[in-house]
């Protein structure tokens, strides 16, 4: 069994070819059971263990292990790690152990990369990131990769951490740090939302005909980062109705607030990918995108890596 470093999955793992294959993946299905997810109490504070199976009909099989432990951001270490196992289809014999928190953030925001493609407007230019957390040069790097990005406004609790992803891209990009979170979303064509907040960030009222409301972080029930307005205003889709039903907080405390039903959305990514249902209606339309993650984005990450490295036993 081979071991896949964080190195090799960065190296090895394009945009272009990770983001391909989530959509032939998305098309074609997998067998995905629903994940397990266990909090664990510890001493400075709550964390969360998930285990994400999957396996093609006749192909690869994985499964994931991530640990959550927001509480790391007090200590500077990274609030997500984990690993995930692949296996071959045939004999079930282990093939790889890849590195899981890195798989993790590349497939977390090429996912929205993908939605953000078939749901954005065609022109957008300007990228809102809310949040400075190790998933957010992903999502700059992922949504400029499948649209015309060239202003990336960046928002965060901490503005000396705002401040170092903005100088990190300033090459690529004109980059802003951002107080005022409204003024921002009303100039954004793309609000992508990397976050752990309880606490919606994004108002409904805010929000100006074409955004795209990208929304990742929320992962849990007891999660938001938007307000029910967001939801009301806006096309919604989701990454699977079974992840959206059970843990999508944004969509879950809207509807206990009286403000959304669950058949109001839209489509899941799938259905939008296939041709099934349609995406945006219009160019003034908001559209509003949840995702909760999938364990087929895993497997596809972990098979587009596989396949991708050179030598292999």
């Amino acid at each position: 069994m081979r071991v896949v470093t964080a190195e090799e999955v960065t190296r090895h793992l394009t945009w272009d070819g990770l983001i391909k294959r989530l959509h032939t993946t998305f098309v074609n299905g997998v067998e995905s059971p629903p994940r397990h997810h266990h909090a664990m109490h510890r001493p400075d504070g709550e964390a969360t263990m998930l285990l994400m199976p999957a396996w093609e009909a006749a192909g690869y099989i994985g499964v994931k292990m991530v640990n959550v432990f927001p509480q790391n951001a007090d200590h500077g270490i990274p609030a997500i790690s984990g690993l995930y196992l692949l296996s071959e289809g045939k004999h079930g014999q282990p093939l790889a152990c890849i590195d899981g928190s890195e798989l993790t953030r590349r497939r977390t925001a090429a996912a929205s990369a993908l939605a953000a493609q078939a749901l954005a407007i065609e022109n957008a230019e300007t990228l809102l990131v809310v949040g400075t957390g190790k998933l957010a040069p992903m999502v700059i790097e992922a949504h400029a990769s499948v649209r015309p990005i060239k202003r990336v406004l960046i928002w965060g609790r901490n503005p000396s951490k705002a401040a170092a992803i903005a100088d990190e891209y300033a090459e690529r990009f004109e980059t802003h740090v951002v107080e005022e979170l409204a003024d921002a979303v009303a100039e954004a064509d793309i609000v992508s939302c990397v976050t752990l907040s309880t606490q919606p960030l994004i108002k409904g009222e805010w929000l100006t005909p074409g955004t795209h409301l990208d929304l990742i972080g929320a992962f849990r029930p007891q999660m938001r980062e938007t307000d029910a307005l967001c939801l009301r205003r806006s096309e919604v889709f989701v990454d699977t109705y079974a992840g959206a039903k059970g843990e999508a907080g944004d969509v879950l405390q809207a509807i206990e607030e009286g403000e959304f039903q669950f058949d109001q959305i839209q489509a899941e990514l799938a259905e939008v990918l296939s041709g099934a249902k349609s995406g945006r209606s219009g160019p003034e339309a908001i559209t509003l995108f949840k995702s909760v993650g999938a364990s087929l984005e895993d497997l596809a990450a972990a098979i587009e890596v596989w396949e991708s490295l050179p030598e292999q036993p």
